[in-house]
């Protein structure tokens, strides 16, 4: 569930950004172009960091939480571009984006793969799989046609003279993805809580002392 909340709300930015950014900010065609190498060099950062931090036992839920983190203040970010129209700012949150969603994908994933039967990875790698390409569908899908409908109800005034420009479609979206987001992390909090109990019953497990260990 987890994954799926949170791969749904990173993706349902994908067909607006570069919009957003002609539209909105003012971007040239090429500018809008480079959004695409910015989220993916926010997505390099995130793999060498994850790497890192994996190498020393870091527990994986954390990591994807620490993605989510990185979402939300990237979205927020977004947001705020408008109101100040500040595109170095719209620059920042995109690579936020990639950076997120990078620690969020890698966290998930290492977590599925660190199932204790080995012979349940490739199940578990084919469920994170599919739960990755539908909730990309569903976003990109949802993304458009609510942008539309929305566009649609601003350009007829049904959102009243204080909802009346070009932005808010784009902003509604940006901030159901902030929603999201927060229902993911509320969704991985148990996840870390049951990690927490098994490795504390494992140290007790390792360090309990009874008859058997008794000298002969």
């Amino acid at each position: 569930m987890a994954s799926g909340l949170g791969f749904f709300a990173f993706n349902l930015q994908d067909v607006l950004l570069e919009p957003y950014g002609g539209e909105i900010l003012g971007l040239s065609v090429s500018q809008t172009t480079q959004l695409t190498a910015f989220m993916a060099l926010g997505a390099v950062f995130a793999f060498l960091i994850a790497a890192d931090v994996l190498k020393r036992m870091y527990d994986p839920v954390k990591l994807a939480a620490s993605g989510v983190l990185f979402g939300i203040l990237s979205f927020a970010m977004i947001v705020f571009a408008d109101g100040l129209n500040s595109s170095l700012l719209f620059r920042l949150g995109v690579l936020g984006i990639g950076f997120g969603e990078g620690l969020f994908g890698v966290g998930t994933l290492s977590f599925a793969m660190r199932l204790r039967d080995p012979s349940q990875h490739g199940i578990a790698l084919g469920a994170w799989g599919a739960v990755f390409a539908t909730a990309e569908g569903l976003s990109f899908a949802l993304s458009g046609v609510s942008k539309d409908w929305l566009s649609h109800l601003v350009s007829r005034g049904a959102l009243g003279p204080g909802l009346s420009t070009p932005s808010v479609p784009y902003l509604a979206v940006y901030l159901v993805e902030i929603l999201v987001l927060f229902a993911t992390l509320v969704a991985l909090g148990p996840l870390v809580v049951r990690r927490a109990e098994r490795t504390s019953m494992s140290d007790e497990k390792s360090t309990s002392f009874g008859l058997a260990d008794m000298p002969a």
